[in-house]
């Protein structure tokens, strides 16, 4: 069965060329013409990944990634966008995007990226905590079927990076991991912008954990980072 792609670009020629490479390719594309038939087309079909262009009529890219977020959280996508600025490229990052990139770019070059993506997101997670989707951090209750951290009153609703980044920590607790460790083992390769992207992940974990003293998340310079939890 092919992998189903929503492609969200409001450029006709750039479109109709680039979902013609992926079909022949051997994926499935659903192309939406902005970002209001893109969320339609999306609720419908709940596709494999979607590939979003961030400059778009009636909704962007970052706006429709939020609100397939809020309810799909395991679903993967790519911004593409004709900006290099590193404040979108942030914003990207902090919404979860799995990559990012720049126009023009090499059709061949987005194919892998989707394929690699893909490959990962159907990866089961290594570690101790794998097997267990439900269960006790600290004083949070992290829901790896729902994507919700909680803690008290407040729940967090988490992407599928921040659940599977979670789970590694958690397997690996008290004890340095590097990070090219969970470079390879959550982003699937330790280039520059994996790199940026799990600093940001990181940061972001930091936040959620941070109403129970006795969690940290430890950065050792050049090496990785220590998840400690003292009661456990």
């Amino acid at each position: 069965m092919k992998q189903h792609i929503l492609l969200a670009e409001d450029d006709f020629d750039y479109a109709s060329i680039l979902k013609q490479y992926l079909e022949f390719s051997g994926f499935m594309v659903t192309w939406a013409k902005d970002g209001k038939e893109a969320l339609k087309i999306f609720s419908d079909t709940k596709p494999d990944i979607c590939v979003l262009d961030v400059m778009m009529p009636h909704m962007d890219g970052f706006t429709l990634a939020e609100n397939i977020i809020e309810n799909y959280p395991e679903t993967p996508f790519i911004f593409l966008t004709a900006k290099s600025l590193k404040e979108d490229k942030i914003k990207g990052l902090k919404l979860g995007a799995d990559d990012y990139v720049v126009k023009p770019f090499e059709v061949e070059e987005l194919i892998l990226r989707i394929q690699n993506i893909l490959k990962r997101s159907q990866k089961p997670v290594t570690g101790n905590a794998k097997e267990t989707l439900v269960f006790s951090i600290g004083t949070y209750i992290f829901d790896g079927n729902n994507y919700t951290l909680s803690h008290e009153q407040i729940t967090h609703r988490i992407t599928e990076k921040d659940a599977h980044l979670i789970r590694f920590l958690y397997a690996n607790k008290n004890k340095l991991v590097k990070r090219e460790d969970i470079l390879k083992e959550i982003w699937g390769n330790d280039d520059f912008f994996s790199g940026r992207s799990m600093d940001v992940f990181i940061s972001r974990l930091r936040k959620y954990f941070s109403n129970d003293p006795n969690i940290s998340i430890t950065s050792v310079r050049g090496l990785g980072f220590e998840f400690n939890s003292k009661n456990e």
